[in-house]
């Protein structure tokens, strides 16, 4: 006997191998289904989902907040970047479900969030309220632009966390630390990051057959850019003298794949082992694009390599991670003496 479940949402995404998996949701914006669809252990987990689902009031923010997370501007987000916002939703929903959209308009709202905002900074961090201030603030464009209110009074709202990334690269007496005193099983990660300037989670998720020996070619699943990455000799030496356990380049001591948080958690005891502070996996990054700057890369040439946009590009450099080291200013001079000398 067949049952047709109502309201089934699926959501292809692609690896960064380029194959194909696909989500199963109950309803648009609604919770993830367990199990193959058809098994018990999938209709179970749809009946659950429909026996603890809340009709929002009409007219209310929650209404808005659902309707949003039904639209593509939700979905098509890397699914990273969708669990982050659904916990933040949660949280508004938890305070505000209720609230009227028609109230968007009083000039007293935008007091009233900034008050919660202030919460949620005592209780989590300036930097998570600052988050979620951003994320509502996307909704509400997203209704405006809809058509479904008249008026984002969250626009604007400044932050509360204030922090400058611009000393936050690896120096080159971090990166042999590192490679000296942190577990084995970390070397490749760092050189992987350092030479690519890709992400956590698309490094973790890297296929053997992504790289040739000569270029790891690779989907970006954030952005979904495709990048083709030419391998330095440093590089190309440790994949090369990688034994291929799986399918994945990176794998935990005992052979088997990464979680982001498995990663996360084993990196910091990894830097800290080699007594390596201040920075992070995340910094890698940056320092992949300042390096690649600090040796004459042209923008246009880091953007090829790390998939950033020259947009990104330049904002890396100039905000937030190029040091403004001192060879720089050397080379500058030495240019303005060869471009001001006076002929014979």
């Amino acid at each position: 006997m067949f049952v047709r479940l109502k309201g089934i949402n699926r959501v292809r995404k692609w690896r960064t191998d380029g194959s194909e998996v696909v989500y199963y949701y109950a309803w648009k914006s609604g919770p993830p289904l367990r199990g193959k669809p058809g098994s018990p252990e999938f209709v179970a987990s749809y009946n659950e989902a429909v026996a603890h689902k809340v009709v929002p009031p009409h007219g209310a923010l929650l209404s808005l907040l659902q309707k949003y997370q039904a639209s593509s501007d939700f979905t098509d987000l890397a699914d990273s970047t969708r669990r982050s916002y659904i916990a933040l939703i949660k949280r508004i929903e938890k305070k505000f479900s209720d609230f009227p959209l028609s109230a968007l308009t009083d000039r007293r709202t935008r007091g009233i969030f900034k008050d919660w905002r202030d919460e949620v900074a005592i209780a989590s961090g300036r930097r998570q309220a600052d988050f979620a201030w951003t994320v509502l603030a996307r909704v509400l464009s997203w209704g405006v632009d809809r058509g479904l209110i008249l008026k984002n009074p969250w626009e604007r709202g400044g932050r509360l966390y204030r922090a400058s990334r611009r000393e936050n690269v690896w120096t080159r007496e971090d990166e042999v630390t590192f490679l000296e005193y942190a577990p084995k099983h970390l070397h490749l990660p760092l050189l992987l990051a350092l030479w690519t300037g890709q992400r956590q989670g698309d490094l973790l998720g890297l296929l053997w057959s992504s790289y040739d020996g000569r270029y790891i070619r690779l989907r970006q699943s954030k952005t979904g850019a495709r990048v083709v990455i030419p391998v330095g000799a440093p590089l190309k030496a440790a994949l090369d003298a990688t034994p291929k356990r799986s399918t994945l380049i990176l794998n935990t001591s005992d052979g088997k794949p990464w979680t982001s948080d498995g990663f996360r958690t084993s990196w910091r005891k990894g830097c800290r082992k080699a007594g390596v502070q201040g920075v992070t996996f995340h910094d890698l990054r940056g320092t992949a694009v300042t390096r690649l700057a600090l040796v004459g890369a042209t923008e246009p040439e880091i953007a090829t390599i790390t998939g950033l946009s020259l947009q990104s590009v330049r904002a890396i450099l100039d905000a937030h991670y190029l040091k403004r080291d001192p060879a720089l200013g050397d080379s500058a001079i030495a240019k303005l003496e060869r471009g001001t000398k006076m002929p014979n």
